[in-house]
């Protein structure tokens, strides 16, 4: 319990630090929760050609994102010729890998993906704070345990920022939004070698 307390502490210190660090101020709102509206809808297959690169190596291919149930989604990366990368699964909050190719088949990266990807297909938050920087609507909200920062141009999902230690460590960035799609997504570690770049086929 003592730990616990503790944990929580120093989850609200670091999210109030990188707010203050960031110059953000604190704002009114009624908002409860923050919504990710991008790969909401199970009538959509959300296909993208993707660029991942992944520390020394880069690859490139077709990624296919599929909500499959009210809680549940399927992530595929192929190659254009239709090989199997990865195939992962994320049902009720939790990773399953279907299938990874052999040369990417470690640990650290499997890490490194469920994390990116839960993040970007985590739907709804919790709202713990809400800021403004003099032009966006700022909301933090701790998924998976890790404080985010949810940035807003009106009321577009523009940026999801994931926080450590008062620094950013992985920002999303969504552009060219029609239709609640994202059809230009950027997902950028700030301390490794480690991106994807996700364009929509039109």
């Amino acid at each position: 319990m003592r730990f616990l307390i503790s944990s929580l502490i120093l989850l609200l210190v670091g999210c109030g630090s990188y707010s203050a660090k960031m110059g953000f101020t604190e704002a009114d709102s009624m908002a409860l929760t923050v919504s990710n509206p991008y790969f909401f809808d199970t009538n959509t297959d959300y296909v993208y050609k993707a660029k991942i690169k992944v520390f020394n190596n880069d690859l490139g291919g077709i990624l296919i994102i599929k909500k499959t149930a009210p809680a549940a989604h399927r992530i595929v990366f192929t190659t254009e010729l239709g090989n199997t990368i990865f195939d992962f699964s994320i049902i009720d909050n939790e990773f399953k890998v279907n299938r990874v190719l052999k040369e990417i088949d470690r640990k650290i990266l499997l890490n490194i993906l469920e994390k990116d990807f839960k993040s970007l297909l985590h739907e709804q938050a919790e709202i713990t704070k809400n800021y403004t920087d003099g032009h966006s609507t700022i909301s933090a909200a701790t998924i998976y345990g890790k404080p985010h920062f949810y940035t807003f141009k009106e009321t577009q999902l523009e940026r999801i920022t994931r926080v450590g230690g008062q620094k950013e460590k992985v920002v999303f960035l969504f552009s060219e939004i029609s239709n609640n799609i994202a059809k230009h997504i950027q997902i950028n570690h700030k301390n490794l070698r480690f991106q994807i770049e996700l364009k929509a086929f039109e």
